[in-house]
C-alpha cells in the first residue's frame, strides 16, 4: 500500500508544482511592464494587455487550475479506501478461520465427488448394486480402494435396503477419511539436541520445494530458530536467486555456488557453515528430479552420503514435497523416493488447484508416512501445519453438511 501511495504522492505532487511556476512567472511580467514604460506610444496597450495578467487573467486560471488539481487529491483517498481494506481481511481471515480457506481450495474434489454421489442415491435404497457405484466413485475420486471399501462398509450397516441421501454418504464418508488421515497428522518438530537439525527437501520439478523451504524457514524464524539455507538446486538460476531473496527477507543466510556445481559439495559447505554459526536449522533445497531418472536419484544419494559425512546421523528430516494436481503419480513419486532418500515426512501443495485432492487418503491409508503440512495457496500463510479432521470435513463439503442439517 505504500508504494501505492508514494505513486500518487508523486503523481498529484507533480500537478501542484505548477501554481509555483506561475507566481514565478509574475515578476517577470511586470519587470517587462516597467521595462516598457518608457515607450509612451505603446504604454496604453502593454497596461491593456500586460498588467491586467497578475490581477484579472491569471487569478481566473488559478481557480480553474485549483480546481482541476481538487479532482486529483480527491482521487488519491479512493485508491487508498480500495486498497487499505483489503489487508484486513487478509490478515484476519487466516487467524479466523484457516478451514474457510481450505474448504475452499478443496471445493474442485468436494463438488466433483458430491455430483456423483447425488446422482447414484437419488430417489434409490441402498443395495449391493449402489455399494458397487459408490465404492467406485470414490476410488475414482483418488481416496484408494482401502478407503472406499471402509466406506460402503459403513455405509451398509443399519443402512441396507433402505432410501439414503448423498448428505449421509459423505458425513461417512468424513468419518471414515479423518479415521485414515489422523495417525499421520504429525507435526513437523525440530529436536533441538541437533546442532542443526538438517531437514533435506526432494520431489519433483513443479511441486513447490523452493517455496516450501522459504514458507517453512520463515515460520522457524518467527519461532526464534535460526535458520540457514542451502540453494542444492544448482542447475536453475531462478531457484537460487528465490531462495536468495527470501533469505533476504527472513534473515536467514543462503549458501550458494555458481549454476552448475556440484550440489553434495555445496550441501556440505553449506553443513559446515550452520554448525559454525550454531544453527537451530538448515534446509537443503535439491534440483527437481523424475522419479524414474537413475542419473538424477544417484546424484541425490551422493548429496545423502556426503552430508553423513560431517553428521552421520544427517539428514534428520526428509521432505518430500507432492504436487496434489498430479494425482496417482504422486504416490509413486512417495515409493522411489522413499526408496533413494528414505522420506521421513510429506508436504502436499497446489490442493487448491485440482479435483484430486483425495490422493493424499490414498497415499497416507497405504504408505501411513507423516504429513506435516498442506498448501492451498502461494501466500506464506497458504502452508499450514496438516488436520486430519478439517481436511476430512473439507473434502466431503462440511459447508454444504452444515447448512443441509
Amino acid at each position: 500500500m505504500s508504494e501505492k501511495q508514494g505513486f500518487f504522492k508523486r503523481l498529484f505532487g507533480g500537478g501542484k508544482a505548477a501554481p509555483k511556476a506561475s507566481e514565478e512567472e509574475k515578476p517577470q511580467a511586470l519587470d517587462e511592464v516597467a521595462a516598457a514604460e518608457s515607450a509612451p506610444e505603446t504604454e496604453p496597450e502593454l497596461e491593456a494587455t500586460v498588467s491586467p495578467e497578475p490581477v484579472s487573467p491569471e487569478s481566473e486560471p488559478e481557480p480553474e487550475f485549483t480546481e482541476a488539481a481538487e479532482p486529483e487529491p480527491e482521487a488519491e483517498p479512493a485508491p487508498a479506501e480500495d486498497v487499505q481494506p483489503e489487508p484486513e481481511p487478509e490478515v484476519e481471515e487466516p487467524k479466523k478461520s484457516w478451514f474457510g480457506r481450505l474448504a475452499s481450495g478443496l471445493s474442485r474434489s468436494s463438488s466433483a465427488l458430491k455430483e456423483s454421489l447425488v446422482s447414484i442415491v437419488a430417489r434409490r435404497k441402498l443395495d449391493d448394486a449402489m455399494l458397487e457405484e459408490l465404492e467406485d466413485v470414490l476410488i475414482a475420486a483418488d481416496l484408494g480402494v482401502e478407503t472406499a471399501m471402509r466406506i460402503t462398509e459403513a455405509l451398509a450397516k443399519g443402512r441396507y435396503d433402505k432410501e439414503i441421501s448423498d448428505a449421509e454418504v459423505r458425513s461417512v464418508l468424513a468419518e471414515e477419511v479423518a479415521r485414515t488421515l489422523e495417525p499421520v497428522a504429525v507435526p513437523l518438530e525440530i529436536d533441538p539436541a541437533k546442532k542443526p537439525h538438517v531437514i533435506l527437501v526432494v520431489g519433483v520439478n513443479g511441486t513447490g520445494k523452493t517455496t516450501t523451504i522459504a514458507k517453512l524457514a520463515g515460520k522457524f524464524r518467527d519461532e526464534g530458530k535460526s535458520v540457514v539455507l542451502a540453494a542444492g538446486d544448482t542447475f536453475r538460476a531462478a531457484a537460487v536467486e528465490q531462495l536468495k531473496i527470501w533469505g533476504d527477507r527472513i534473515g536467514a543466510p543462503v549458501v550458494a555456488r555458481e549454476i552448475g556445481a556440484d550440489a553434495a559439495g555445496l550441501a556440505f559447505d553449506a553443513l559446515d557453515k550452520a554448525q559454525a554459526e550454531k544453527a537451530d536449522v538448515l534446509m537443503i533445497d535439491t534440483a527437481g528430479r523424475l522419479q524414474n531418472k537413475a542419473d538424477l536419484m544417484a546424484e541425490l544419494e551422493k548429496i545423502i552420503r556426503v552430508i553423513r559425512k560431517k553428521d552421520e546421523t544427517a539428514p534428520h528430516t526428509v521432505l518430500l514435497t507432492l504436487d496434489a494436481t498430479t494425482g496417482q503419480n504422486a504416490m509413486q513419486q512417495v515409493e522411489i523416493f522413499g526408496q533413494v532418500a528414505g522420506v521421513t515426512g510429506l508436504i502436499m501443495t497446489k490442493l487448491d488447484g485440482t479435483a484430486r485432492g483425495g490422493i493424499l487418503v490414498a497415499i497416507s491409508a497405504k504408505h501411513k508416512l507423516p504429513v506435516h503440512a498442506i498448501g492451498v495457496g502461494e501466500g506464506i500463510d497458504d502452508l499450514q501445519p496438516f488436520d486430519a479432521s478439517e481436511f476430512a470435513r473439507a473434502i466431503a463439503g462440511a459447508d454444504a453438511l452444515e447448512a443441509e442439517a
